[in-house]
């Protein structure tokens, strides 16, 4: 996500840069949500990411946060199954089964949604952004593209070495 998201302004993308990162979606976005009320607060992370501190949905709910949580969901650890793979070539206890994440929202008061194609995205954004509290997306995610990028990335360092 970071490589592509780009800020325009200070302070309005926070982003823990490998410190722990697993888990810090969804209690940055209510830290940020009450830092300043006044603005938008979209928190992005995997399911894995989010199963960490899911409990904290019930915090954002009980504060009556207007904030949205985007689960980019592919049932693994995403980001930790194509390390292995660029390292490996092979991945090792990283998948796992989810909860039905917009029945999860639900059954902690907060409104649940699911992209089911990239055209709903930005429609089911909007709506989510109009909810009264805390909005869960869920958002099937497809991280072969990633294994792709590794792919190019090493044929272009392999041209350039010595």
């Amino acid at each position: 996500m970071s490589r592509h998201y780009e800020c325009y302004k200070p302070n309005t993308c926070i982003i823990s840069n490998g410190f722990a990162t697993m888990g810090i979606s969804l209690p940055g976005a209510i830290a940020a949500k009450l830092i300043h009320p006044e603005n938008r607060v979209m928190a992005i992370t995997g399911d894995g990411g989010f199963m960490m501190n899911s409990q904290e949905l019930e915090t954002a709910v009980r504060l009556k946060l207007n904030i949205v949580v985007m689960i980019l969901n592919d049932s693994s650890y995403g980001l930790i199954k194509w390390k292995q793979k660029d390292r490996f070539n092979e991945s090792f206890c990283v998948d796992f089964t989810n909860p039905d994440f917009v029945m999860l929202a639900e059954a902690m008061h907060a409104k649940g949604f699911r992209v089911e194609s990239t055209e709903h995205l930005i429609e089911t954004l909007e709506e989510a952004f109009r909810c009264e509290g805390p909005a869960v997306i869920d958002c099937p995610v497809d991280y072969s593209e990633n294994e792709k990028l590794s792919m190019h990335l090493r044929e272009v360092m392999d041209r350039y070495r010595i």
